[in-house]
């Protein structure tokens, strides 16, 4: 098995790839808004780019949705969801075609108010490198929630239309894959290791969806799935050697930070929690079930409560592939997001709700789907 071709990708040097675009890149619509935005065209949401850091390359994809049903209704306030792709810290991008879609029907469906992250890629900027784009990203949301709220002054930061529907008080981390990775270290820096002052902005929630963990020794799903079709073991490990950082193994806490951030305290039940209420979403079929087990134990110890959704069948990013899985997804998503938190709590909950059941998967086989999603797209993007 050669993961480099599974991948799609080539080294040019040791320190940068060439990447074959399995996923088509989907435009931003860049539709003009009527008014203060209090009202979009009737069609399912918007999107448009804006920078983020130009000497860095990163820039932000917010999607609004349009209109509402009626009335007053397209003037009601919406949580805010930042999003952060996946593709093993290594691949994709917020405009690639599966994450655009998702994040529009987020955007869409909720309702909310989406904003997508385009981080840097290693292994030509390895890990922090992700984590300070997604810091830099929350603190950008950050000051735009002040802007909405203050006269501008003379330097400031202007409040971007766009946002002028956002809930900057309901604000959640959301991210899929090696997006759930960034979004659990994101808001461990923020809020724990490195506490900021995100007022008026506050984190509600982050939503982990088959978070991308892993270590040196191998879990029993590892072992069991060490040929798996979606994520071989030997993608994994080549994933985590593009991304680390140099000389690290996968035991680093960016790999596996279940064995560096345990809260060894002795009435845990009695302490506040460190992060907000979390979603953990995983599938029986992932080689990767077990670490997101072990993830939901250390958010036992840490977060206001966690919803664990480990016991479906499927595989690694099923929803990708399949519709059916997406709008059980998405329908994961909402109930959180809406869904009254736990009053007033402690670290330790942990609880499994009952969204409405999957579809059945279909009858061809994980990599057939694959193979048959990806093959129209193949061309050659250069990443500068």
């Amino acid at each position: 098995m050669d993961p480099y071709k599974l991948l799609g990708i080539n080294r040019i040097n040791g320190a940068s790839l060439r990447r074959r675009a399995v996923f088509a890149v989907s435009p931003p619509s860049n539709l003009p808004l009527t008014g203060d935005a209090a009202a979009p065209p009737p069609q399912s949401s918007l999107s448009k780019d804006v920078p983020l850091d130009p000497r860095l390359g990163t820039w932000l994809r917010i999607f609004l949705p349009s209109g509402g049903e009626g009335g007053d209704d397209h003037r009601r306030s919406l949580p805010l969801v930042v999003d952060f792709h996946g593709g093993g810290f290594v691949l994709f991008s917020a405009a690639s075609t599966p994450f655009h879609k998702m994040c529009s029907r987020v955007a869409a469906e909720l309702p909310a108010i989406v904003v997508a992250v385009e981080y840097r890629l290693a292994p030509e900027h390895r890990l922090p490198a992700a984590y300070d784009d997604a810091v830099a990203a929350i603190l950008w949301l950050r000051n735009q929630a002040a802007a909405a709220i203050s006269p501008p002054r003379p330097g400031s930061e202007e409040a971007d239309p766009w946002l002028a529907r956002a809930d900057f008080s309901r604000c959640f981390l959301s991210g899929t894959s090696a997006g759930g990775n960034i979004v659990y270290h994101a808001a461990r820096r923020l809020l724990v290791e490195d506490p900021q002052n995100l007022s008026p902005l506050q984190i509600r929630g982050l939503i982990l969806n088959q978070p991308f963990f892993g270590g040196v020794e191998r879990t029993p799903s590892e072992k069991a799935m060490i040929e798996d079709k979606i994520l071989p073991l030997p993608i994994t490990d080549l994933l985590w050697e593009l991304s680390l950082p140099e000389g690290a193994d996968r035991d680093h806490a960016f790999c596996n930070p279940m064995l560096h951030h345990r809260r060894r305290l002795h009435h845990r039940r009695e302490q506040p929690p460190l992060l907000p209420r979390c979603l953990v979403r995983g599938f029986l079929g992932d080689p990767l079930i077990d670490r997101q087990r072990d993830l939901v134990a250390i958010l036992a110890e840490q977060a206001e409560g966690t919803v664990a959704l480990l016991d479906r069948e499927g595989f690694h990013c099923v929803d990708i592939f399949d519709p059916g899985q997406s709008d059980t997804f998405l329908a994961d998503v909402k109930q959180f997001i809406f869904s009254s938190p736990s009053s007033p709590s402690a670290a330790g909950s942990i609880s499994r709700y009952r969204p409405p059941v999957p579809p059945p998967l279909p009858a061809i086989s994980p990599l057939q789907r694959m193979i048959k999603t990806l093959i129209p797209h193949q061309q050659i993007i250069k990443h500068h």
